[in-house]
């Protein structure tokens, strides 16, 4: 009996499971969330009534959409219990979920317009190279760490230096938070030159500074966290690899595995 209801229970969640898996099914679902970040950017804008009424029923049309799409990934496991093991699938359940109390006209409807807002980061947990790249930043961010840290300290010791133009303009240069600040202006290459030319027109040599600071943020540093996110991003797509091709046997497996059962047949004859 408990063998038949386990059988009825997996056939049941193939089912589903198939439709999880079906790329038309994919395509519907992220058209779906992008149609909803489209309509709420429309919110933005002075719209006729009308057609905001046409809005609001079809925001309620995806938010039920949602719910259906979760409730078939839901039923797609076959141990119901590991659909909330996964920490996407909770945010998106949390998202799908409060979007569907009727708060839009009460003292929270600001919270219904930041889940609605949230709804276009469903696209990660739906597309899985999003997933991944993603889940790569997250574990860069320790070592990334390490690298802002030895980037302010760079940054705070020129800015050190950096305050010895105040006698050029104070408004730039007048104590060492004012400088890191004029800093961060040159690593986004802000008018950086415009910068440099008002102190080279005092401190000729200044020029160095300049030069040698890009150099170190915008070049150096720079490479270096790409560096660290790009090796990271290549771990997470080796071990995503290894999890979804686990115990799988390759051909030449299977070629040794036979020859050494040749071998061991000749060797007792």
């Amino acid at each position: 009996m408990a063998s038949s209801l386990t059988q009825k229970t997996n056939r049941f969640a193939a089912v589903f499971l198939n439709i999880k898996q079906n790329k038309l099914f994919e395509s519907i679902v992220v058209a779906v969330i992008l149609f909803s970040a489209l309509m709420i950017g429309a919110k933005t804008y002075n719209i006729p009534p009308n057609l905001l009424t046409m809005i609001v029923w079809l925001d309620y049309a995806i938010t039920v959409f949602f719910l259906i799409e979760i409730s078939i990934r839901f039923f797609a496991e076959t141990r119901k219990i590991a659909f909330f093991k996964s920490g996407w699938n909770i945010f998106d359940t949390i998202i799908v979920v409060v979007s569907l109390i009727p708060i839009e006209d009460s003292e929270l409807a600001l919270v219904g317009r930041l889940i609605r807002i949230f709804r276009v980061l469903r696209m990660v947990s739906v597309i899985p190279e999003l997933r991944t790249l993603l889940n790569s930043l997250l574990r860069a961010l320790p070592q990334l760490g390490y690298v802002a840290l030895l980037m302010f300290i760079i940054v705070y010791i020129y800015a050190a230096v950096g305050t010895t133009f105040a006698s050029v303009n104070k408004t730039l240069w007048g104590d060492i938070a004012i400088s890191m600040l004029t800093l961060f202006r040159i690593m986004t290459f802000e008018d950086w030159t415009d910068v440099m030319y008002e102190t080279m027109a005092v401190y000729p040599l200044s020029w160095i500074f300049y030069i040698s600071f890009i150099f170190l943020n915008a070049f150096a540093f720079l490479n270096m966290l790409i560096g660290i996110v790009v090796n990271v991003m290549e771990k997470e797509n080796a071990e995503q690899w290894q999890r979804e091709h686990a115990g799988e046997t390759t051909i030449q497996d299977l070629s040794d595995q036979i020859e050494e059962l040749k071998q061991l047949i000749t060797k007792q004859k």
